[in-house]
């Protein structure tokens, strides 16, 4: 499975994978808004990379896909695919030196084509910290539309956060 864009190609994980998503996971930013700590053990990633390469993308659960530049890992997207198979969360990462080129929304938005031209998805969704604005313009820019906040709703690396909900609906889509 891969999708191929003007500079990119998302696809599934390869072992080969792990050093350089153990480097992006490592860096404090990256992991400020995230669920894991830096820094990120190789020992960790490997162990996390091989599960990726097991994971199935049209069953429901999480599924993670690599965002590959000239056969180079610089970020990756999960996404959560319900038991109803017609809606799914997502979340994204970006190695800091990819940062701010447009890659995020190259990689996210193909994913969102394929989800809903390819996989007849109705819904996606995500959420982030309110204080990650550039996650939230990302999901702006990418047509989804801002359903909610949630005012110290999560208890996140010691204090509560505030969460922006997003939602995308199949009928909303302009396609990348």
């Amino acid at each position: 499975m891969e999708i191929r864009t003007g500079r990119l190609v998302v696809r599934r994980f390869r072992a080969e994978d792990a050093e350089a998503f153990s480097a992006y996971r490592s860096d404090p930013e990256v992991a400020r808004y995230q669920s894991w700590q830096a820094p990120y053990p190789i020992d960790q990633a490997r162990a996390t990379v091989e599960a990726f390469t097991e994971g199935d993308p049209v069953k429901p659960g999480w599924f993670q896909y690599a965002i590959d530049l000239d056969g180079k890992l610089i970020g990756d997207i999960g996404v959560f695919l319900h038991d109803n198979l017609m809606q799914a969360d997502l979340g994204f990462t970006l190695a800091p030196a990819y940062q701010g080129k447009g890659y995020a929304a190259e990689a996210v938005g193909a994913l969102l084509d394929h989800l809903f031209d390819g996989q007849g998805l109705h819904r996606v969704s995500a959420e982030c910290d309110v204080r990650n604005g550039a996650s939230a313009r990302l999901l702006k820019r990418l047509g989804f539309r801002q359903e909610g906040l949630r005012p110290a709703y999560t208890w996140f690396k010691g204090e509560w956060t505030d969460d922006l909900l997003f939602g995308l609906l199949a009928r909303d889509r302009q396609p990348g």
